[in-house]
């Protein structure tokens, strides 16, 4: 196949690959923070957080956000966050740029082509074979220019952006090795009872959230050793701001994400990344909720924005050091 060139090397923007975010967190048993971002408040928050408490950071985009932002926009949106890192500290934080849930290879080459570090192609609602095909051709694609590729296997309920699923299917371990060989991906993101949304689980009051399949994932490490594992929607869905959301206004009873203690025992396994959109979308929504509840008058956005960004930041601190432990990792 003759060489190409991506028009935008991500090495050009200031961004690393995920290869040895991977290695470190496998070998330190720890997860790196994938935190899906939408607009500049957020961006910024994440940034901001991830260099107070020295935590390596990926920053997913997904389809839905790329286009919102405009793809152009995004990539020097995200060398602007780059060049303000480097006016908050002297030692540099490894920031990755990834395509969460890819659809299509043209997508992953596209973001390949605009500057992005990482892509996945998300195939797990096609036929095994079809899913490894396209895979392996994104991976083909990807690793002439060094983009790392993550690959998925079982299928998530929920809904989050464009990514929809009414019943989950879990990874099965049988097909793991197989895939990451035939395919050379160089993470996977596995099913094992976490859920896309804010509405993660249906329980009942006084119910308890039900517990991460462990075994899948213990016998997920058996086959492939030391590679890669990515938890998707892995969001806590966090009381306090559900309760600050539903006071002022909104309509969110019922909503319930993963417990924290679970995702810290995934963190401390072969689980190397793991993916947080929605706490950042109720963190930002509770804010701006209660500043609308108490001044009704405000229209400057920067008065709502701003605040909302500064409780983006210390959630996002949280997760790094209590959560995930990826802080003090750099």
């Amino acid at each position: 196949m003759a060489q190409t060139f991506a028009t935008v090397s991500y090495k050009e923007l200031g961004f690393v690959n995920t290869k040895e975010m991977f290695a470190r967190a496998n070998k330190g048993g720890y997860a790196v923070p994938a935190y899906n971002f939408n607009n500049m408040e957020q961006l910024q928050a994440i940034l901001t957080a991830c260099v107070k408490s020295r935590s390596p950071v990926i920053l997913q985009i997904s389809k839905g956000a790329r286009e919102y932002a405009n793809p152009t926009l995004l990539r020097w949106l995200g060398r602007g966050g780059i060049e303000m890192m480097k006016e908050m500290t002297d030692k540099p934080i490894p920031v990755a740029l990834h395509l969460d849930h890819g659809d299509s290879f043209e997508l992953c080459k596209s973001c390949i082509e605009n500057g992005f570090s990482s892509v996945m192609y998300d195939g797990s609602s096609l036929p095994y074979e079809e899913n490894l095909r396209i895979t392996k051709q994104v991976v083909e694609y990807a690793h002439q220019f060094e983009v790392t590729v993550e690959g998925e296997l079982g299928r998530l309920a929920g809904i989050e952006d464009e990514v929809s699923s009414e019943k989950s299917h879990y990874t099965d371990p049988n097909v793991v090795e197989d895939f990451v060989k035939r395919t050379q991906v160089d993470s996977l993101a596995i099913s094992i009872g976490t859920s896309h949304g804010a509405f993660k689980f249906k329980v009942k009051p006084g119910e308890a959230v039900p517990g991460l399949r462990f075994d899948i994932l213990e016998e997920v490490e058996k086959r492939i050793p030391g590679f890669p594992i990515v938890l998707h929607g892995a969001s806590s869905v966090l009381d306090g701001y559900l309760a600050m959301i539903n006071k002022y206004g909104g309509k969110m009873e019922g909503a319930v994400g993963v417990p924290a203690e679970q995702l810290r025992r995934a963190a401390k396994s072969a689980v190397c990344k793991i993916n947080i959109d929605s706490d950042g979308r109720l963190v930002m929504t509770a804010v701006i909720r209660k500043v609308f509840g108490e001044k009704p008058g405000e229209f400057d956005p920067r008065k709502y924005l701003g605040p909302a960004r500064d409780e983006l930041v210390k959630m996002y601190m949280d997760k790094n050091q209590t959560v995930l432990g990826s802080a003090n990792r750099v």
